[in-house]
């Protein structure tokens, strides 16, 4: 099928078929992920739509597209508004939608295995009370019609040795074993792939930029596990690294093993699908509703967990370093473009021999590309890098020891007093949260409003949270700690901070149809260590190394603190990052990271 509107008509056709009315189409998997494989790319195929958050809903007549402010400008680039009304969360959200379009009799299906519990609940009642039905729907109408589906990914899972993860899997598995004990459960399910990864100390490829391997799992009281994954990725070294307590069990086999479970059964809401749901009250379980035990031990990364990020940036931060001067020497010739920006930045990356893989794809945004907030460059949207113009480049990498990710805009030129002005505000912004000491049980919504300060002097803001917590050679985008405001494009912001995170902070400031701007690095929860304090209180320590453009401050904004914060900071690049550069490099860098 040629065309999207191909595939809509298609789509309908099958509804029909089907006697259903409308489908929603989540941007998901079986796994509640963020990213999916391509096998489950079902958005993508049907709208175009290339973000990593969203969903549609599709009736007979009509249909709508709905995101969050990051992908305000993408939606509207990459979805054809003739087919799909474009949707702004949270402002509104598919059951309110719904709720509003529906009549009396009409059935509107979902798949219960790419859909949560609550969700399904909500948007029953919204749908009910227009005398409408919600129908769960046994196989995808849209697999029906997709032809050429992929399959998903064969690769293999992959052993992540001890000396990487910090910590045996058999005592992560006794962990969660006295959680279940505690609350007098026999066994919980962990759907999450990174809950997975973790706990088991295994990575994969089936999903791009993000490490795991499709797989299920219920560990129990004993400390005893399920590991459901197709055979084929599961070789004798992986049984071997998994030990005589954990039974591995195809894929396939994960519904009928919830039915039979029985006893109580720890599930959480957020991260189990509503069929895991309907398949452990098929089997009489008694349910307990709790938070994957998995994610806050994951999220508060061990000693060697923080050392490898560490060296990790290290490394990352003097490829990117090697960039930034390969663009400094090569933009002011008029040759560059996105592409070739991205395509060099992962070739310093390369050339480091540990790359594994990008963790996310490359946001290469030149003048007013990079005003979209999750811009994704391709031959149909790749722009030249023009003189006297911001050019915004959002990146990171995946090494079996850490991940990164990291901002930096440039100018290539001259620029305009606004543009100081803003990159200045968006400086400022950053600065703030690298620096804040707050008390334990600080919450990332309390620390969000000081990246934001400076631009709300003078009316400004961005559409997207300041931070998000990114996992250890696994999500760049973990929970449960965030940085965000509610209703700036990501969700939580409600999590305690607590040691040991690893959280990015990355204020922006976009001007639609000209440019767009951000400072990012990822900043790690430690003590702060405060004389006389009469509590325990927490302090970031900056984990990412490059150069910030200097071309692009107004010193005249910036207080004394913020001005010594700077230059330490770029006195500690060249420190740690010179020994890794070759000369022409290490000399540019001093010069990029000169004392103002």
């Amino acid at each position: 099928m040629s065309t999207h509107k191909d595939r809509i008509d298609a789509l309908r056709t099958q509804l029909g078929s089907q006697k259903l009315n409308g489908f929603v189409i989540p941007l998901t998997d079986e796994h509640m992920s963020e990213y999916v494989g391509a096998y489950a790319q079902r958005l993508a195929w049907l709208t175009g739509f290339e973000g990593s958050a969203g969903s549609a809903a599709v009736l007979a007549d009509k249909a709508a597209i709905f995101v969050d402010g990051r992908y305000t400008l993408q939606v509207r680039d990459q979805v054809d508004g003739n087919l799909f009304s474009y949707q702004s969360i949270p402002d509104t959200n598919v059951a309110d939608w719904l709720g509003g379009q529906m009549k009396a009799g009409d059935r509107i299906g979902y798949d219960p295995w790419l859909h949560t519990k609550g969700w399904v609940q909500s948007t029953a009642k919204a749908l009910a009370d227009k005398g409408a039905e919600l129908v769960a729907i046994e196989e995808n109408p849209i697999d029906r019609v997709w032809r050429d589906r992929p399959a998903p990914s064969p690769e293999r899972l992959i052993p992540h040795p001890d000396s990487l993860a910090g910590q045996p899997s058999a005592d992560k598995r006794r962990a969660i074993a006295s959680f279940l004990k505690d609350r007098k459960a026999d066994a919980t399910v962990v759907a999450a792939l990174d809950s997975i990864a973790w706990a088991f100390n295994v990575r994969g490829k089936d999903v791009s930029r993000t490490p795991v391997g499709l797989a299920f799992a219920i560990v129990r009281a004993d400390a005893t596990a399920d590991l459901f994954v197709d055979p084929g990725k599961v070789d004798g070294g992986l049984r071997d690294h998994l030990g005589p307590d954990v039974t591995i069990r195809p894929r396939g086999d994960f519904a009928d093993a919830l039915e039979a479970l029985g006893g109580t059964v720890v599930a959480d809401p957020a991260t189990c699908v509503a069929a895991i749901f309907e398949s452990l009250n098929a089997g009489g379980a008694k349910i307990v509703e709790a938070r994957d035990p998995c994610i806050l031990p994951k999220a508060a990364k061990n000693a060697v967990e923080i050392e490898g990020s560490k060296a990790a940036h290290v490394r990352d931060g003097a490829a990117l370093t090697r960039f930034l001067h390969w663009f400094d020497q090569e933009a002011s010739k008029g040759g560059l473009d996105e592409m070739i920006a991205a395509d060099r930045l992962e070739g310093f990356r390369r050339e480091t021999n540990m790359l594994q893989d990008l963790s996310f794809d490359t946001i290469s945004g030149a003048g007013p590309n990079g005003a979209i907030v999750h811009y994704r460059v391709s031959p149909e949207t790749n722009r030249k890098i023009e003189q006297d113009s911001i050019f915004l480049i959002d990146s990171g990498a995946q090494y079996v020891d850490g991940t990164t990710d990291v901002t930096r805009t440039m100018i290539v030129g001259k620029p305009t007093a606004e543009m100081r002005d803003r990159f200045t505000r968006v400086l400022k912004g950053h600065i703030a949260v690298a620096t804040a000491i707050f008390p334990k049980g600080t919450r990332g919504v309390q620390l969000d409003t000081l990246a934001r300060a400076s631009l709300w002097e003078v009316g400004l803001d961005y559409a997207h949270g300041t931070g998000h917590g990114v996992g250890s050679f696994l999500a760049v985008h973990e929970g449960p700690q965030r940085i965000a405001l509610p209703g700036s494009g990501q969700t939580g912001g409600d999590e305690p901070l607590v040691e040991g995170m690893i959280l990015s902070d990355e204020p922006g400031y976009y001007k639609t149809g000209e440019y767009g701007m951000r400072v990012e690095n990822l900043i790690l929860v430690v003590k702060a260590d405060i004389p006389g304090a009469e509590k325990q209180m927490f302090r970031f320590e900056t984990l990412t190394l490059a150069p910030i453009d200097l071309a692009l401050v107004d010193v005249d904004l910036l207080t004394k603190k913020e001005r010594d914060w700077l230059n330490a900071y770029h006195a500690r690049v060249r420190d740690e990052l010179s020994p890794l550069l070759p000369d022409d490099v290490q000399a540019w860098l001093v010069e990029a990271t000169r004392p103002i």
